[in-house]
């Protein structure tokens, strides 16, 4: 292996946030983990993200090969919609970082949009290779949800970012298709890795002991995990539950977002209450990456209801506990959830049919058994350590300038 120093830029949401506040997701979990696979086989790992309320500019070392670098970009407090009027501030910073530290990268790694900006720069000022992941695709999105909207500037930037880079990670040939497609990206230059899992964590615990521990009382459990936002279409799990069999006996739990302060999450607390379910619906609110196994283990199945999503994190980590899924038909879930076998692809954006794959699910013991099992063996070859080893082999190829494999 070639490669010896990576930067991974990660402007706008900082890879120690936790999963399911604000904008922290699945993205925060990818960069995350696949820097603790770097450094476990002795990549040094220089992570760069803007200042935030919970780290002003300073150098986090998070082991002896990570360190988390927050350097200013913008007011703490600015709007995620204000944040690309200070991409040309964080890029500034970053130079004199790499600069007053005689820095030397072998790979500047950037994910999303506002970070590719700011990478395909370091990468021409400093001779340095530089891969995208982009996590979300702006067409993509605009294409799956009536009124979504997003800026001129991200749709040009993605389309430079793909032309330009040495290297396009896609997390699935869904995406990998819409790069060529809608942007008109060379094909020869993107690649498939797709995302993975922690198995070590996130893996079948006892479900009797997870319900004791969370309170649950012999209802059928349903459960969601992520980010609540629009795009997230909870709305469709709210309406599906309340057309389902039985639904008292039913418990949903709703695990991620800000209880406190986003909209989002008291729009759907009143559609509970419109639809007369919100003495079974329960908003948990963020919930620490390691107790995620437990409510994994205590559900009968997760729901995935997404307009969009480029892979699908939570989808395989519930995979990984042995909990089948339902989910639609979108992105690249349908690389992770195999239709008939751990869980349901719902290609069509109806309440009843939701309804109806939940209830088979529910109130067929067999059915989850089997599921469960091929839930499991499903996420078994995804762990992250497969991940990075994936991303480093392409690291290496882009800096020996040979031609990454076709697929």
């Amino acid at each position: 292996m070639n490669v010896a120093h990576v930067a991974l830029i990660s402007f706008h949401t900082c890879p120690l946030a936790s999963p399911g506040e604000g904008k922290a997701g699945g993205m925060n979990v990818y960069v995350r983990e696949l820097s603790r696979c770097f450094s476990s086989v002795g990549v040094k790992v220089d992570l760069y993200t803007r200042c935030h309320a919970d780290h002003k500019a300073a150098v986090a070392q998070v082991d002896e090969n990570i360190r988390v670098i927050h350097l200013d970009g913008g007011p703490i407090d600015a709007p995620l919609s204000s944040y690309a009027r200070y991409l040309g501030e964080f890029l500034d910073n970053m130079v004199g970082f790499i600069d007053s530290n005689s820095l030397r990268y072998d790979v500047v790694h950037s994910h999303y949009w506002l970070s590719a900006w700011i990478g395909q720069r370091v990468s021409k000022a400093r001779n340095v290779a530089h891969c995208v992941t982009f996590h979300t695709l702006a067409q993509l999105k605009v294409q799956a949800k009536a009124g979504e909207s997003e800026s001129s500037m991200r749709f040009e930037v993605e389309r430079e970012s793909m032309a330009s880079a040495d290297l396009v990670v896609a997390s699935s040939p869904h995406e990998r298709e819409a790069m060529v497609r809608f942007y008109d990206a060379p094909r020869d230059r993107i690649q498939v890795v797709p995302c993975g899992v922690d198995l070590s964590l996130f893996r079948p615990l006892d479900i009797g002991e997870s319900r004791k521990k969370l309170g649950l009382n012999g209802e059928k459990v349903i459960i969601y995990v992520g980010r609540v936002e629009p795009i997230k279409g909870l709305d469709l799990l709210l309406r599906s539950t309340a057309i389902m069999e039985g639904r008292e006996a039913l418990k949903v739990l709703i695990v991620g977002g800000n209880l406190s302060q986003e909209e989002e999450v008291q729009k759907l607390k009143d559609l509970a209450d419109e639809l007369g379910i919100a003495s079974i619906t329960e908003f948990i609110g963020i919930v620490d990456q390691k107790h995620l196994p437990m409510y994994y283990s205590a559900a009968d199945v997760c729901v995935v209801p997404s307009h969009y999503e480029s892979f699908g994190l939570a989808a395989l980590e519930s995979l990984a506990c042995g909990t089948p899924v339902v989910a639609t038909r979108v992105g690249g879930l349908p690389a992770v959830v195999q239709h008939g076998r751990n869980g349901y692809l719902m290609p069509w954006r109806c309440p009843e049919p939701f309804a109806n794959s939940m209830e088979v699910i529910l109130y067929s013991e067999g059915l989850q058994r089997s599921m469960s099992v091929e839930a499991r063996k499903r996420a078994e070859g995804m762990g992250w350590e497969n991940v990075a080893q994936e991303t480093l082999q392409l690291y290496d190829l882009v800096c020996q300038g040979v031609p990454v494999p076709k697929e």
